[in-house]
């Protein structure tokens, strides 16, 4: 039997992103966006319910193509909030379209948003040691950091617990506990 992390459950689908996609770094800005939109859609509900939907998300955003996100008219808009296979929030289908903007205004002045996010880090993951679910926080001051100034960009839906879970997602910090087979030895 392989030892993973304490959130991981029996299905097939959360064992596969475990394995061989969270806290792993990621430095392309389309993964790096798909991520900010699956973590912003996902504040309030649980995982699982993201990575069901994952599949309508990608056809409903095009592939998570920022370029188009950001220019969506507003009968796209309309159109997503019909969209039975996703997330049906007013507010977070909006801010997927602002968010889509700013990342470009953010790659414009940083060259890549992957150099902008990955400079909080020195372009390194942190690897933290936990050994249990307690020990894990939700969020923490660089989280804090760095949901700051996406704010004060105008990003929405980046508070500190979704701006740690996608620095979770993406490697930024790897937080496999201790007895997870992903822990780096």
């Amino acid at each position: 039997m392989i030892n993973r992390c304490f959130w991981v459950t029996d299905s097939k689908l959360y064992q596969s992103y475990h394995d061989n996609e969270w806290g792993e770094p990621v430095f392309d800005d389309a993964i790096l966006f798909e991520f900010l939109v699956l973590e912003t859609f996902q504040a309030g509900l649980s995982w699982i319910t993201i990575l069901n939907k994952r599949e309508n998300f990608r056809k409903a955003f095009d592939n998570f193509d920022y370029k188009k996100i950001a220019v969506y008219p507003e009968s796209k808009y309309k159109s997503l909030l019909l969209d039975t296979g996703i997330i049906r929030n007013k507010l977070k289908i909006r801010s997927a379209i602002t968010n889509a903007q700013l990342f470009i205004q953010i790659q414009q002045e940083f060259g890549s948003f992957s150099n902008f996010i990955w400079a909080y880090v020195d372009g390194k993951p942190i690897l933290n040691h936990f050994q249990k679910r307690e020990d894990v926080p939700a969020t923490t001051s660089l989280s804090d950091k760095i949901s700051k100034d996406l704010k004060k960009r105008g990003f929405k839906f980046v508070g500190s617990t979704v701006i740690y879970a996608f620095m979770q997602a993406v490697g930024m910090v790897n937080d496999h506990t201790k007895n997870c087979f992903k822990y780096p030895s």
